[in-house]
């Protein structure tokens, strides 16, 4: 009857949802309503770094709660909350990223940022690489690389230009006629493509010698995922724009382009109410973000979750189904020989108490974004799970 329901009312994302009836969750853990307890190794896809229901996200909401919900467009009132996760996230980044737009997703942030690169620029083209994935909303999509996802939904924005990713040669591209680049710092969808550290100074370079804005988009790879707290820590090269969502809402919705000062003012005129939101700055997902922030950078063990990430991918490339693996901090890919047998690992570790999953743009691989405090037991009762079912196709 529930499954019956879910069906009937909401609208769904593809003909085969998992369909688990949710009960709670907590830390690693979530639980259906027959009391059936699952490993999360997927974290909400990226948006639970720091695990399910974590207290202090807990206990910021219900302190926002109980003074208000909201109260006015983004913009306009001075809030507490909103001010404090803005105040908190710039303290953590470097010049000039000094300034924080709020709003309601990643994607939401991706658009604002398409924006603001034509607003800075006065040009038009965007230029974005061939396996990404920025979203799924008009603009979003224009600049995402998978076609077979943005065919049935043409015409999309015009102007945008596509190159190879990690391909130096290709960054004679970017020309006097490029607004912005839009590039994920670690290419997530497309299985966990890492780039050369030559190759992301090489396109910084780039992008400074032709007055292009260099946006990073950070909704999967940031807050942690790649065991630093940005993963353009990794690289020594500060964008110009800096967009997130996903693990920085703690488990709440919320997105947030990420820029100078003298950038986003120019959303204030020419003309005024450049970019709006209504919700952006929402005081009680602000309120979890400060907490997931203020938790991210006090109590996450860096080496720690290296230490269990290496664990993690040098147990499970040791099967002879394991192709290829590719990891950076708690972010893998775990390449297969078909799209089958990816479907049958993720069957069969769900039916295990399990979630795993697959990339949209990569079949042959499956996917781990576990939180980034699992401990080291329960990644070891995880890989034990998972080395069952990849033995199972033996």
């Amino acid at each position: 009857m529930r499954e019956k329901e879910f069906l009937q009312y909401q609208a769904q994302t593809s003909p085969f949802p998992f369909s688990i009836d949710i009960a709670r969750a907590e830390g690693l853990y979530f639980f259906d309503k027959s009391g059936k307890k699952y490993r999360d190794m997927i974290a909400g896809v990226a948006v639970n770094n720091i695990g399910h229901c974590h207290p202090k996200v807990v206990q910021a909401i219900k302190n926002q709660v109980d003074q208000y919900l909201h109260v006015m467009v983004y913009g306009e009132f001075i809030q507490d909350a909103p001010l404090a996760m803005a105040k908190k996230l710039s303290e953590l980044l470097p010049e000039p990223l000094n300034m924080v737009y709020p709003v309601n997703s990643g994607t939401e942030a991706n658009e604002a940022a398409i924006k603001l690169a034509k607003r800075v620029t006065g040009r038009t083209e965007i230029v974005s690489f061939r396996g990404s994935y920025h979203g799924s909303t008009n603009g979003s999509m224009s600049v995402s690389g998978n076609e077979v996802k943005k065919l049935a939904f043409r015409p999309l924005l015009p102007d945008v230009r596509f190159i190879q990713h990690n391909r130096i040669e290709d960054l004679a591209q970017i020309t006097e006629h490029t607004a912005g680049v839009i590039v994920e710092t670690v290419q997530g969808d497309a299985g966990v493509r890492i780039p050369d550290l030559s190759y992301l100074q090489a396109l910084r370079k780039r992008c400074t010698e032709v007055g292009a804005l260099l946006i990073f988009d950070e909704i999967q790879c940031g807050m942690g995922r790649t065991g630093k707290l940005f993963a353009f820590e990794h690289f020594n090269v500060v964008p110009d724009v800096l967009t997130l969502g996903k693990a920085l809402g703690g488990g709440m919705p919320i997105g947030a382009l990420v820029s100078s000062k003298a950038n986003l003012d120019l959303f204030t005129h020419n003309p005024m109410l450049g970019h709006i939101t209504t919700f952006g700055g929402n005081p009680v997902v602000a309120a979890a973000a400060h907490a997931t922030l203020e938790v991210l950078s006090s109590e996450i063990d860096w080496k720690q979750v290296e230490e269990i990430g290496a664990f993690i991918q040098d147990s499970l490339a040791k099967s002879e189904h394991i192709i290829a693996t590719r990891r950076i901090g708690m972010m893998f890919a775990f390449d297969m020989e078909n799209a089958e047998k990816v479907e049958k690992i993720v069957t069969n570790c769900l039916e295990n108490g399990l979630l795993s999953f697959w990339f949209l743009s990569h079949p042959y691989s499956f996917r781990l974004s576990p939180p980034l405090n699992i401990t080291m037991d329960e990644a070891k009762e995880a890989v034990q799970i998972i080395e069952t079912a990849l033995n199972y196709l033996s």
